[in-house]
């Protein structure tokens, strides 16, 4: 690298951490998760203004692998930390309601994105028909378990009971779209290495047999959490990114890798030292993630926006607000919820941020999504997770409990002993 070209990374970094932490903190005065201001400044750095004549000025060809460098090591131990806050122990107790929930919230918005896609085929022309039509349905359904986690604790709802079954239906939902997300992946990717896939259940018997075994040892000698270390914070990264380079050398995205490694950390009995992991590489994807959304935001040009696209992107609006908000209701309430708590479900199931921006990102790699396409979605992204809080607060204005479904089991066991 040349002396500009440091001077020129340094500054860069500096106005992305600036913008994206001042509108950050202006999201968060209006009710809004921190996220969509962050996203908005990734997209104001973009090409979207001045014809793309301040981002190319701002981030000129030779800088910007560099920034997307920082930003998939940021993307990947965000990941990390996704598979990491998901708990199978949440699911316990709740099974009935959060199955319905999450099939309502998961099968209509994706049957209802494969008709977008469809439609959208006419003008895109996709090379993979059929990847394309399964991305649209899926990208349509994601939740962003981590953005809707920080809504709840925003609001003091995480220990309700709309807040655990929100938790939990979140967590399933997220499971289902990076396996589905995997699977386009591995149908569209090619190359005389793209049998390398196969491998791909192999590596995770292994990280489950035993990398999680070393984990534990290595986290909970004696089976009690110890303090971490900085050794031991440093062997948790150093696994996290060399399972998310194994994947990518796979053929899969190097995301999975890093998820499935969050997914086999040790979970029982390990809260607290869970929470210290987390902490600490949150201060690493405080500095990153918003080079990731600069990147992203590189790729989004709203300046040419024309009448069929505008038509294009109400419709992209409509199958995802419409899709996952009735879907989820539909589904809380085959369970038998009140139509409030099955109402504030549908409302926090509808939000997407950083993670919906990274599934575009894949697709954009794939070859699935175009400029404007993936623009389009870029906006549906930033909507959908702002409406939430506001259609969150006139649903819900207070925390109520929902009914307890019992399993099968439990009704057939009640009848035997009446």
């Amino acid at each position: 690298m040349t002396s500009h070209q440091v001077e020129l990374l340094f500054v860069d970094i500096a106005l992305i951490l600036l913008l994206a932490r001042g509108l950050g903190r202006l999201a968060v005065r209006i009710n809004q998760p921190p996220v969509v201001g962050e996203i908005l400044a990734g997209v104001l750095l973009g090409p979207t203004l001045f014809h793309g004549a301040m981002s190319d000025a701002l981030f000129p060809g030779d800088i910007r692998p560099l920034l997307t460098g920082m930003a998939n090591v940021g993307v990947a131990l965000f990941m990390f930390g996704i598979g990491l806050e998901l708990d199978g122990a949440a699911l316990r107790g709740r099974g009935r309601a959060t199955a319905g929930t999450v099939l309502g919230s998961t099968l209509v918005p994706f049957v209802l994105g494969i008709a977008l896609a469809l439609y959208l085929a006419r003008d895109q022309a996709p090379h993979n028909k059929a990847a394309f039509v399964v991305f649209v349905g899926l990208a349509v359904s994601v939740t962003a378990f981590p953005v809707l986690a920080r809504i709840l604790a925003d609001r003091g709802l995480t220990t309700t009971a709309v807040g655990g079954l929100a938790l939990a239906t979140a967590a399933a939902v997220d499971v289902i779209a990076w396996v589905a997300l995997a699977a386009v992946q591995a149908s569209v990717g090619g190359g005389s290495d793209h049998w390398l896939v196969v491998l791909i259940l192999p590596f995770m018997g292994a990280l489950v047999v035993i990398v999680r075994p070393l984990l534990r040892r290595l986290l909970m000698p004696g089976g009690k959490p110890g303090t971490l270390s900085a050794e031991k914070l440093a062997a948790v990264l150093i696994g996290a990114l060399l399972s998310a380079a194994a994947t990518e050398a796979l053929g899969m995205h190097y995301i999975f890798g890093a998820f499935m490694f969050g997914v086999v950390m040790p979970k029982a009995g390990a809260d607290g030292l869970r929470l210290e992991i987390h902490r600490c590489t949150e201060q690493v994807t405080g500095l990153l993630l918003p080079v990731y959304f600069v990147v992203a935001g590189l790729k989004v040009d709203l300046s040419g926006l024309n009448a069929g696209q505008l038509v294009d992107l109400a419709l992209i609006l409509a199958v995802a607000v419409v899709g996952k908000f009735g879907g989820t209701y539909l589904g809380a309430r085959s369970q038998r919820l009140d139509p409030r708590p099955a109402a504030a479900l549908a409302a926090l199931m509808n939000t997407r941020g950083l993670t919906e921006l990274v599934i575009l990102g894949i697709g954009l790699q794939l070859g699935l999504l175009d400029g404007s396409l993936y623009s389009l979605m870029v906006v549906m992204a930033v909507v959908t997770t702002a409406m939430t809080g506001p259609l969150l607060s006139r649903v819900f204005t207070k925390a109520v409990e929902v009914p307890v479904v019992p399993e099968r089991g439990r009704e057939r066991a009640a009848a035997g002993r009446s």
